[in-house]
């Protein structure tokens, strides 16, 4: 477990791993553009058409993303909506909707789908984080038991972590690249 450990580490820190973003709205394109600027190779997933097509031509449905943001990154970026392309990634980071219920209490229903599509497409030793809005105790409760029932061992051979959403839609002054994270 330790050289599984030891590879994602070092793949990440060198920049020798691929990132897979899912869902590619206002949270998951920025991402994605901000990991490509960096360096990462990203793979972007998500299952509207519509958004593969504006993004293979360039144009992005994003106010916090311009077009030049996205020419600037494109080079290093690849979009799908096959889940089946996550086996490339080390690293998955899931930035799917989390709409309120009637009670006003977040809808995992994207989230549990996603999950359940990761936990059949990764390979051994990824990274998956939860960059969804949701309730403290989500990936505990939530995540880790939907990737364990499909096979993976958390801790072992995939490894899981949150990073709450730092986006602030509408303000030019912080961006994905600017909001810190720990």
């Amino acid at each position: 477990m330790q050289d599984i450990i030891t590879n994602l580490t070092q793949a990440i820190r060198s920049k020798d791993s691929r990132i897979g973003v899912i869902g590619l709205g206002y949270v998951g394109l920025p991402l994605a553009v901000t990991a490509a600027r960096r360096g990462f190779d990203v793979l972007g997933v998500d299952i509207d058409p519509k958004k593969m097509r504006a993004l293979d031509a360039g144009k992005s449905y994003i106010e916090a993303v311009s077009n030049d943001d996205l020419a600037e990154a494109q080079s290093r970026m690849s979009w799908s909506t096959d889940f089946a392309d996550l086996a490339t990634c080390q690293a998955v980071i899931i930035c799917v909707p989390t709409p309120l219920t009637q009670h006003r209490e977040p809808d995992l229903t994207y989230v549990l789908d996603t999950t359940r599509q990761i936990a059949a497409n990764i390979t051994p030793g990824t990274l998956v984080v939860l960059e969804s809005t949701t309730y403290p105790g989500t990936t505990r409760d939530e995540l880790i038991p939907v990737l364990e029932a499909g096979g993976l061992k958390s801790g072992e051979t995939v490894f899981v972590g949150f990073s709450p959403e730092r986006e602030d839609p509408g303000n030019a002054k912080f961006r994905t690249a600017t909001i810190s994270k720990i």
